[in-house]
């Protein structure tokens, strides 16, 4: 059944601390209609990016030490124990990371300075389920510069950066993560963050739904006391209009995912970088002349299609939209059906956060060495599942990569088993992480702070303005200066002089 989705933009004038100013501006609700997917709640909810058929140990370089985190008793320099991570000793290099980090990312460096007095989150007590990188690592430390308390586990198993991890818990982060987990340790870890003696979270900071899934699975009296949720993947909204939908989303959500400042730049710049980033370390390969069909033309999809394009690659694009489907077209690009090029394509990029895009039949069809991944958050784009069957050969070529050999002899390269590309195989660019982070670090804030009654069981959108102070605030890095309207020129457009410069409903 097509349902429809409700977006509201909130208010974000109050909310946020003396520190934070934004312009005295009322912000409408903006419903629009978004399509529902035909998938039962039950099923959706309960869909993780930890659905995988291969072991931990698959993913785990022979090298490292094999003994389990869950395994070792470690402790901080502090005595603290209240974490688990692959090795704590690597602290001091993954410090390191998050300082070079911290130079990429402007404003977030500005938020701390601007909350030196009084803390917007004095008392905020997040619960975060993201990739932990050295970008979020920086994000953590802010919420915590803003008085924040942190738990934090992993929403992939492949992305976490391991020496991060450590210096998150040197700095007494309850961090529980390594690459390379199970999906049980995965679970664990995120009840870890979450079921522990005295400290119940009030805030959720989400990435594709898992931790708020957990939560309503397994401790749904916590929501008596929770305040609020900011998600920020397609995957993780997507859950939560479906709870809305059904009358079950019992707080308030932020989706920062349709924010300007996370769709127009970390979906589309990012993956405009990083998907070449990552084939490279995978696969070594030229793309020059390489056939390529990249299925969905969302800010993924075109992100994904230029940066291939620009390196000489022959792009087609599927899309079950036709708007996108014409902007696929008017950029230069072939739209076909997936069956239609299948036999001839040298790669196969999937950046839909939909189910079986690509299928066994698919799969079977493809030509020897074709290349397969994600770009999409979920792992289930891809039938990775079919693929585990006695007929067919896995053969590990190096890490991230395997042969899927047929009884022919032909193989299909699969990168990350079917799990995001990019933070599983490579890295992002941290500028554009900056961003998506500053507009959730808000999002928190404005949550925390408001009223209680402001915000109804629903989810909701941030204000524009706060899109436009979120964009001032990196504006700096280019030495960038903005034309300031006359006083004439606001009152011919009937603009405040300090916007919102564009409506609800502009799209960028």
């Amino acid at each position: 059944m097509l349902g429809s989705k409700k977006k509201y933009i909130v208010n974000g004038n109050s909310g946020i601390k003396a520190q934070i100013q934004f312009a005295d501006q009322k912000q409408e609700f903006n419903k629009r209609p978004t399509k529902i997917g035909r998938r039962s709640l039950s099923r959706s909810i309960s869909q993780s990016s930890t659905d995988s058929y291969s072991s931990a140990a698959s993913y785990t370089d022979s090298s490292d030490d094999e003994t389990s985190p869950r395994d070792k008793q470690q402790k901080n320099s502090k005595g603290s124990s209240d974490f688990c991570v692959k090795n704590i000793k690597q602290a001091e290099f993954g410090r390191r990371e998050i300082e070079i980090a911290e130079q990429e990312m402007p404003a977030l460096m500005a938020l701390r300075k601007r909350a030196q007095g009084e803390k917007p989150l004095a008392g905020a007590k997040i619960v975060g389920c993201t990739h932990i990188t050295a970008q979020t690592a920086v994000l953590m430390e802010t919420l915590g510069a803003l008085g924040a308390q942190c738990r934090w586990a992993a929403c992939n198993i492949y992305s976490t950066l391991n020496e991060v991890a450590a210096a998150l818990a040197e700095s007494g982060f309850p961090v529980f993560s390594w690459k390379g987990e199970s999906e049980d340790d995965f679970w664990w870890c995120i009840d870890r963050c979450v079921n522990v003696e005295g400290w119940q979270p009030n805030m959720i900071l989400d990435d594709g739904g898992d931790l708020t899934h957990w939560i309503y699975k397994k401790y749904p009296n916590m929501f008596k006391k929770i305040k609020g949720i900011v998600e920020e993947s397609v995957t993780g909204v997507h859950r939560l209009y479906q709870l809305s939908k059904a009358g079950k989303l019992c707080v308030p959500a932020m989706n920062v995912n349709d924010s300007v400042t996370k769709q127009k730049f970390d979906n589309l710049y990012c993956c405009r970088e990083s998907i070449l980033d990552g084939l490279k370390r995978t696969t070594d390969m030229m793309f020059g002349g390489k056939q390529v069909v990249v299925c969905g033309y969302g800010e993924v999809g075109k992100g994904c299609c230029a940066a291939l394009k620009a390196m000489g690659s022959i792009v087609y694009v599927t899309e079950i939209d036709p708007i996108c489907a014409l902007q696929a077209c008017m950029d230069g690009f072939r739209l076909v059906k997936l069956n239609e090029v299948i036999r001839q394509v040298d790669i196969v990029i999937t950046c839909t956060g939909n189910k079986n895009v690509v299928t066994r039949e698919h799969l079977d069809r493809m030509k020897n060495s074709c290349i397969v991944c994600n770009m999409g958050h979920s792992n289930t784009e891809i039938d990775v599942a079919s693929l585990r069957t006695p007929e067919l050969t896995w053969e590990r070529v190096r890490s991230q990569v395997d042969h899927v050999i047929w009884p022919d002899g032909k193989r299909i390269v699969l990168l990350a088993e079917g799990r995001l590309l990019n933070l599983s195989c490579s890295t992002v660019p941290t500028f554009v992480l900056s961003i998506t982070a500053t507009t959730q670090a808000l999002a928190l804030i404005e949550l925390y702070n408001a009223p209680e009654g402001r915000y109804k069981q629903d989810v909701y959108l941030l204000p524009k303005k706060m899109d436009e102070y979120v964009a001032s605030l990196h504006l700096p890095t280019f030495d960038a200066h903005l034309t300031e309207l006359t006083d004439e020129q606001a009152k011919y457009l009937g603009l405040n002089k300090n916007g919102p410069f564009k409506p609800n409903y502009y799209r960028y």
